[in-house]
């Protein structure tokens, strides 16, 4: 048995989740918040108790040291060395990396070098791993990106329709996001069906603040709908998702904006919030749709991105066998659910509506007689994070 560490940086956050493998327990679990900011906040959960504190966490170091500090003040360890092996959530591994691996300095190098590619998660991602290297010198470190598991995507897939000297000077192409998230989820629905994952053809939708779709044929991601970057896609939480370039161009030229400025209006002011006027959280939005027309539209118009992209897949994979929903929206949008899946009604998958009456709940909740099924399956991407040290643990041993 040992302990392992997962590890999710943000640009101003850290989350962490420490793991007994392979029983797959959660010791504890917790967030830095405000990092590089005043006021930091530290949450952690362990043995049913609830640890919190405001702090000035000046960067990632200082984030990391305290998470380890805390584990030994409450005993969650009693030496460092328990803790074998860390992993670490990186957003973009671009096409260097099609599955996790043993960071070296040369990996190390390679993430920060893809910081272009998501320059709010890559340097954190990197300031975490070297931290953590320094800090756990005997623990192994890995490296888990979120762009892995769409390495498998067809060229006609992930290719853009630009000259094809940009893809080769400069990697332009579409990559996606929260792999670990759609790998997770992709396996969980083929053990739930009770079914090989090589079997089946599944449409993962991890609807959250951050919101993507997944093809998944085979147990392979073969399409997806976040881009070169995780802006494009369906709408999300503050996101504007597919936007038409010349239209950003035409508003950019008009409302004098730097392209730093529009960059950030498509980033942090669209999607939800851009719509209704009134919020980013779809909890907020459903309160008020019933007496809130922008908030109706953007709940509409929410759904109606994801129907399009569900739609698209099931034409390119020639059927589908599962549809599963995961995080924040996915997992507690009752309503959200099941205008989505009645849209393939005249498909024959349909919702039933006493199985979907639930949050969090990993379930089928489609009728016996549904020609797919649909499930509500909640993410956890730090299990499959601990997953793939635990696996790299093996390898190393040999």
């Amino acid at each position: 048995m040992s302990k392992i560490l997962a590890i999710n940086a943000g640009s101003s956050s850290l989350k962490f989740q420490l793991l007994d493998m392979p029983a797959e327990t959660v010791i504890a679990k917790g967030q830095v918040e405000r990092i590089g900011l005043p006021d930091g906040i530290f949450t952690m959960k362990f043995n049913g108790e609830k640890t919190q504190f405001n702090a000035d966490f000046p960067n990632h170091r200082a984030a990391i040291e305290t998470v380890l500090d805390q584990f030994r003040k409450h005993e969650v360890i009693k030496d460092p060395a328990e803790i074998t092996g860390v992993g670490h959530r990186v957003v973009a591994g671009g096409e260097w990396f099609n599955k996790s691996v043993v960071v070296t300095d040369e990996v190390l190098n390679k993430i920060e070098r893809l910081a272009a590619y998501a320059p709010l998660h890559n340097p954190a991602n990197a300031e975490g791993i070297r931290a953590f290297m320094e800090l756990l010198p005997h623990a192994l470190p890995v490296a888990v990106f979120d762009t892995a598991f769409h390495q498998t995507m067809p060229k006609k897939n992930y290719m853009y329709s630009l000259p094809y000297e940009y893809y080769t000077k400069y990697g332009a192409r579409k990559y996606g996001a929260h792999g670990t998230s759609h790998r997770y989820v992709a396996e969980r629905t083929a053990a739930i069906l009770g079914k090989p994952l090589a079997d089946l053809k599944i449409i993962t939708l991890h609807l959250g603040a951050g919101a993507s779709i997944t093809a998944v044929e085979h147990g392979k991601s073969i399409d997806t709908s976040m881009g070169f970057t995780p802006l494009a896609g369906v709408t999300m939480a503050t996101r504007s998702g597919d936007v038409d370039p010349s239209l950003i161009y035409y508003i950019q030229e008009r409302e004098g904006l730097t392209n730093d400025e529009m960059l950030k209006i498509l980033n942090n002011k669209s999607g939800l919030l851009g719509i209704s006027t009134l919020s980013s959280d779809m909890r907020d939005l459903e309160d008020v749709e019933n007496t809130n027309d922008h908030a109706k539209l953007a709940i509409e118009i929410f759904e109606d991105r994801v129907i399009k992209y569900i739609g698209q897949y099931i034409a390119e994979m020639a059927g589908v066998d599962a549809i599963a929903f995961t995080a924040g929206i996915g997992e507690n949008a009752i309503e959200v659910r099941q205008r989505i899946i009645d849209q393939f009604n005249f498909m024959g998958i349909k919702l039933d509506q006493q199985a979907n009456d639930v949050r969090g709940v990993e379930r089928i909740i489609s009728t016996p007689d549904s020609s797919a099924a649909v499930l509500l399956v909640p993410t956890n991407e730090e299990l499959e994070i601990a997953r793939d040290v635990e696996r790299l643990q093996a390898e190393q041993a040999k």
